[in-house]
Order: structure tokens, then sequence, then C-alpha cells
């Protein structure tokens, strides 16, 4: 379970994976994370952010902000322009992880999880809340803590809830690249179903 920590929390990188560009009236799904959404240590057109867009095709359009080592206070900051530029129909929002590494505490992490919902929500999209859990080694009271803050923000702003973005995937070291900290490509499709279970109960169906 230990890897699961670094995986989720890894902070090298800082560089945004590509946007992929639909038709101009296709509604718009952002994808707001960190390395596990940017693709990191893979190509991007493996990542789960891109297999989403082909899975949904030319009725939506993906755009993935994301960006490695990224914390809620640094998606915060940049939240509002994504907003404003994109102005999507649904938010995929998966934060939070790196505010342990770098002990930020957790009342800061959840305001800035609350105002990125505030945001989104006052911009008309639909969150989703991508959620992480940590390893036992940080504690049942401090895990239980972090992971309620995406639980009760869900319940709070009526916001769907992924419980577990890499469930399945963190613990099976076939999953795992050679640095043991990031999951491989073909672990993507794995992301994704975990993503699509809750996020395609939130689309209109055709």
């Amino acid at each position: 379970m230990l890897r699961v920590l670094y995986l989720i929390f890894a902070l090298s990188g800082f560089l945004p994976s590509a946007t992929v560009v639909m038709a101009a009236d296709a509604p718009t799904v952002l994808v707001w994370g960190d390395s596990l959404s940017a693709a990191y240590g893979i190509p991007v057109d493996k990542g789960w952010g891109n297999l989403l867009q082909e899975k949904l095709g030319d009725d939506y359009r993906v755009v993935n902000g994301s960006i490695s080592g990224e914390t809620s206070a640094g998606g915060l900051t940049r939240l509002p322009e994504a907003l404003k530029t994109h102005q999507p129909a649904y938010l995929l929002l998966e934060l939070g992880a790196n505010d342990g590494l770098r002990g930020i505490d957790l009342p800061t992490m959840r305001s800035n999880l609350e105002a990125m919902l505030k945001l989104a929500q006052a911009a008309n999209a639909k969150v989703i809340l991508l959620g992480i859990q940590l390893p036992p080694n940080y504690g049942s009271t401090f895990t239980e803590k972090f992971a309620a803050i995406y639980t009760d923000l869900a319940k709070q702003y009526n916001a769907p809830l992924v419980p577990f973005l890499l469930d399945g995937v963190a613990d099976n070291w076939d999953l795992m690249q050679a640095d043991g900290l990031h999951p491989t490509a073909e672990a993507q499709p794995k992301v994704l179903e975990n993503v699509w279970k809750v996020l395609e109960t939130v689309l209109p169906a055709h």
C-alpha cells in the first residue's frame, strides 16, 4: 500500500498534458487533476483522459488541464481562467493528493476543493469528484478524515463521486511503471473504467 502514497503524490513534471480539440459546438468535459490524470510517464494518447475522448467520440470535447504535481491551491488559482476559456459542461475534479505530501493541512485542502466546486457550479458546470485514498501508514484517523473530505463535499454540493480513482490499479504491480510510482499505459483503461462508472450516470442518454 505504501506505493499508493508515492503514486498519488508524484511531483515531477509540472507539464500539462495535451488538449484534444473537437467540434466547437460539442459540450466540453474538463479534466482537472495532477499526474494521475496528466498521463505522466506514458504517451499522452494512452492516458485515461485521451481514452475518454475516444469513448465519447464527437459528441463531447475533452480538455485535459491536469498538471503533474498540482495541488488544490494551484488548481484553484488556474481554474477561473480555464472555466472562462473552455466553458465546460462537466468538470472532472481530481486534486488533493499532493497537498498531503507538502504538509498542507486538511481544512485548507477542503477549502480549496470547495472553492473549485463553487466556481464550477456557478459557471454551470456539473462537477464529478474523483476521490483519492491514502495508505494506512498515515494512521486511520488521518486517512479517514482525508477520505471524508471527498464524500462530505460530494454530499454537500450534490456532486457525483468516484470513491477511488486508482481502484484496482494501485495494488497491482503489473499495472505500475518501472519506477513503481505511476500507472502504466496498460492501467489506463481500468482508471477510465472507474471514472466511467460514475460519469455515464451523469451524461444525458442518447
